[in-house]
């Protein structure tokens, strides 16, 4: 763990949020292996788990981090116990808090995303138990049954800057897409899905602009205003024809903007050649390998609706961060040698969707995502 990064958490310190030297921080104690600091300044005691993955962790810490890759891996809870030794319930303990942690450092890096292209898609799952079996009580609360996960993908950089845990409903996508607009620059990336009508109602209220018609006339009530796409709205859907559960027939059609921009689009891509929403797919199937909650038809559903978004929250950081995208990797302009005369060498390195789209400069160990410290919100910049 890197103790370089830790700050005095007082506000009305005149070091807070300062690292290194600048944080006037000494030794105070140690409490469970690991030191804590008391300011210079003002007096404040910091621990240095704080602001980390390692905030209340009493486990041993090689088994704590073996234990974190295996949930991230989509090893179910009773499993991740087995491995390493763990009660199931000490396991159960670890999940909320590496779900708000990994949701923590990615809010913190996926800041000013310059997207170009962006595939939507859903992925169902269900919550203890599926929609035909719910009461009529269930139903009108809407925690179980049915669940959707809702994923914008870029393909370019293989990231997923923005997903959402929800009904398949018009509210859902619009907080997709707003999230989505949230971690991008305010550019809007050409936009590709599968027919469903809520993609294209939620973009058009997000990003549409507001017109308000004049008034025919001296009597009556105003028009009420409506939304407009903008003329860099570019946003079309693969339609796909089904018989007996297998697909027969594809086609495209554009909703937003011009045959001319789509084109312009398609030929500034680097790895779209056509409308699709290939990407976003198969990330699908890395979804469900890293999330045994998504796999179907076993026992290993979701029982509670934030236990599905830690483990998904955690899973995303260690696709992001840790786990090198083989798509993504890039040929050395020359072979190195491994260890050993007789080794193959390395002609690849490794890459992964965090260093694709510019938020780091290496690939990260898992150590480094659990000890992360997000600086506070007021420092961003």
């Amino acid at each position: 763990m890197d103790y370089t990064t830790c700050y005095c958490r007082s506000r009305q310190c005149n070091t807070f949020g300062k690292i290194g030297l600048l944080a006037q921080l000494k030794i105070h104690d140690w409490q469970h292996g690991h030191p804590r600091y008391r300011c210079q300044v003002c007096g404040e005691i910091v621990s240095a788990t704080t602001g980390t993955a390692y905030a209340g962790i009493r486990t041993d810490l090689e088994v704590y981090r073996r234990g974190v890759k295996a949930l991230a891996e989509g090893v179910s809870i009773r499993a991740t116990g087995r491995l390493v030794e763990a009660d199931k319930d000490t396991v159960n303990h670890w999940l909320p808090i590496l779900g708000r942690h990994s949701q923590a450092v990615m809010n913190y890096f996926f800041r000013n995303l310059h997207l170009d292209e962006c595939q939507l898609d859903e992925l169902w799952t269900f919550i203890y138990k599926k929609e035909k079996q719910l009461t009529a009580l269930e139903k009108v609360a809407e925690v179980y049954g049915d669940a959707w996960v809702w994923i914008a993908f870029s393909p370019v950089c293989k990231l997923v800057p923005a997903w959402v845990v929800g009904k398949r409903t018009l509210p859902h996508a619009r907080r997709l897409v707003f999230r989505l607009k949230s971690a991008s620059d305010g550019q809007i990336p050409f936009f590709t899905s599968d027919e469903l009508p809520h993609y294209a109602d939620a973009l058009l209220e997000v990003y549409g602009e507001q017109v308000h018609p004049q008034r025919k006339g001296t009597r009556g009530r105003f028009p009420k205003p409506y939304r407009v796409p903008p003329a860099d709205l570019c946003y079309a859907v693969v339609v796909k024809k089904r018989a007996q559960g297998r697909v027969v027939e594809v086609s495209t059609r554009i909703v937003y903007g011009s045959t001319q921009q789509v084109e312009a689009a398609l030929q500034a891509s680097p790895v779209s050649h056509a409308i699709n929403t290939y990407g976003v797919e198969r990330n699908n199937l890395t979804i469900r390998q890293h999330s045994r909650r998504m796999s179907r038809k076993v026992n290993a559903f979701s029982k509670d609706p934030d236990y599905l978004e830690y483990q998904l929250t955690l899973a995303f950081a260690y696709y992001h961060f840790v786990i090198p995208h083989r798509g993504l990797r890039q040929r050395l302009p020359r072979a190195l040698p491994t260890k050993g005369r007789k080794g193959s060498h390395k002609k690849w390195k490794l890459v992964t969707p965090a260093m694709a789209a510019g938020l780091t400069d290496h690939v990260w160990t898992m150590d480094e995502l659990l000890s992360f410290r997000v600086p506070p919100k007021s420092l961003w910049n």
